[in-house]
């Protein structure tokens, strides 16, 4: 680790910009940065702005990276984002609690289940309602995390790999991570955007022979797996394209506020999963994977090994859930719960008939208590909470305050891609153009989580 004098920030110099031309590229015309640097060349200046993004296919979407070059090395890189802008957490402000879910499922759109717990968890805390929580409703939530952390490890890897030219990689990823949108599909009747996990619990049980197919996903992930290890830890070609490049060291991981594999690539075992444990993750067994090299190679093998774990862990939920048939999977309490019996009807659209007869045959007030909780909402005693979770990218937190009604007053979500790609800069410059690509990968960074 590299020791500085105190009080001077290795990461967060101040530069002199007196001497030399500066360009400051924003988000203006694109004719007027090429007029700047045709002005430089003719004063003999060598150095060239180069914009690359935002459609650019080695981007990881819609984000934008302006490089200055001297030749083939990148003297400086920055960062511009907000291509994918939503506003998703000012939207949240303006719909019921439950509503809110199915906004925020959308921002990283490839860890959905991560943003939906962390929103959940925060609005649970402020209702006190923690330790309601049935155990199969927590049991659902870790294994549905889990599968969506293989999902995700697998789109990283198998981008990363489209982006150096190893598309056997990325054809065999996206191979793996269908098998297991449709599970996401059998359990919650979506492959993405689920609005699965609510304030209480869950939206519905498991469905009939959902544990089997989860257990023949986990055999067969257990086979092929192991494909990746042979085909690109072996290979020089992959290893000589990855070890060395995008290096950042745990003081820089820490300075910057980076988690995730980032941060456990440098050897340091943080895992909220372990350090901070929700949903009952102290009774699972695993292990937090490490690397020792800080660079993107690492990062590929914290990912490579966290799969491994993750089929650990949906094993053992898998056999939890075997114990829980008929068990509930929201909250007793009618006033908070959604009712977690709405099913799909005969003709794939509405709810099931049963239901509706249930609902209507109760009673004039169940009725009326029906229609007042999906319209209007129950209300959240005023208060703030902020309950972390560990996402394939590192630490996801949902800053939640309520005012007392039935709307959130300010939901702000702490996104992991948004706080890694500070790493950009100082991963990238004094390397090479292609090692840009790679540095960006090992981050792996997803747009709608930076810009919300």
């Amino acid at each position: 680790m590299t020791q500085t004098n105190q009080g001077e920030d290795l990461y967060a110099q101040g530069s002199d910009t007196s001497d030399g031309r500066v360009f400051t590229v924003t988000g203006q015309d694109w004719d007027s940065v090429v007029q700047g640097v045709s002005e430089a060349a003719d004063d003999g200046a060598e150095r060239v702005v180069v914009n690359m993004g935002p459609q650019h296919p080695s981007t990881h979407g819609v984000l934008r990276l302006i490089l200055e070059l001297e030749g083939e090395t990148v003297t400086e890189a920055r960062c511009g984002i907000g291509y994918l802008h939503t506003g998703i957490e000012k939207n949240m402000e303006f719909r019921t609690w439950v509503q809110g879910v199915t906004f925020c499922t959308r921002m990283d759109y490839l860890s959905p289940f991560y943003n939906e717990m962390t929103y959940t968890l925060g609005v649970e805390r402020l209702l006190d309602i923690e330790d309601d929580i049935p155990e199969k409703a927590e049991v659902m939530r870790v294994l549905l995390m889990e599968l969506n952390r293989l999902s995700s490890h697998l789109v990283a890897i198998a981008t990363g790999g489209m982006e150096i030219g190893a598309l056997t990689v990325m054809t065999i990823g996206f191979r793996e991570r269908e098998l297991v949108l449709d599970l996401f599909e059998l359990i919650t009747g979506l492959r993405m955007n689920h609005a699965f996990i609510r304030p209480g619990g869950v939206a519905q049980d498991l469905p009939p022979g959902a544990l089997d197919e989860i257990r023949d996903f986990v055999a067969l992930m257990k086979k092929r797996l192991p494909e990746y290890a042979a085909l690109c830890n072996a290979n020089p070609i992959f290893r000589a394209r990855l070890e060395g490049v995008g290096h950042l060291d745990l003081s820089g991981c820490l300075a910057l506020g980076l988690t995730g594999p980032p941060l456990r690539a440098t050897g340091y075992a943080w895992d909220l999963r372990k350090a901070q444990p929700y949903s009952g993750y102290e009774d699972y067994d695993f292990d937090v994977m490490t690397w020792d090299t800080a660079d993107s190679y690492g990062r590929f093998r914290i990912r490579l090994a966290e799969m491994h774990e993750s089929l650990k862990i949906v094993e053992q939920c898998a056999d939890r859930l075997a114990g829980l048939e008929g068990a509930p999977v929201m909250v007793a309490d009618k006033k908070i719960a959604w009712p977690s019996q709405l099913a799909i009807g005969s003709d794939g659209m509405g709810n099931s008939l049963d239901h509706i007869r249930h609902i209507m045959g109760e009673s004039m007030e169940a009725l009326i208590h029906h229609f007042k909780l999906v319209t209007e909402g129950f209300r959240v005693p005023p208060g703030q909470a902020y309950v972390p979770v560990e996402s394939p990218r590192g630490e996801l937190g949902a800053h939640v305050v309520s005012d007392g009604g039935t709307r959130p007053f300010r939901a702000h979500f702490r996104d992991p891609s948004f706080t890694n790609l500070q790493a950009t800069s100082v991963m990238s410059e004094g390397g090479m153009v292609a090692d840009v690509i790679v540095a960006i990968a090992s981050i792996d960074p997803v747009m709608g989580g930076v810009d919300r």
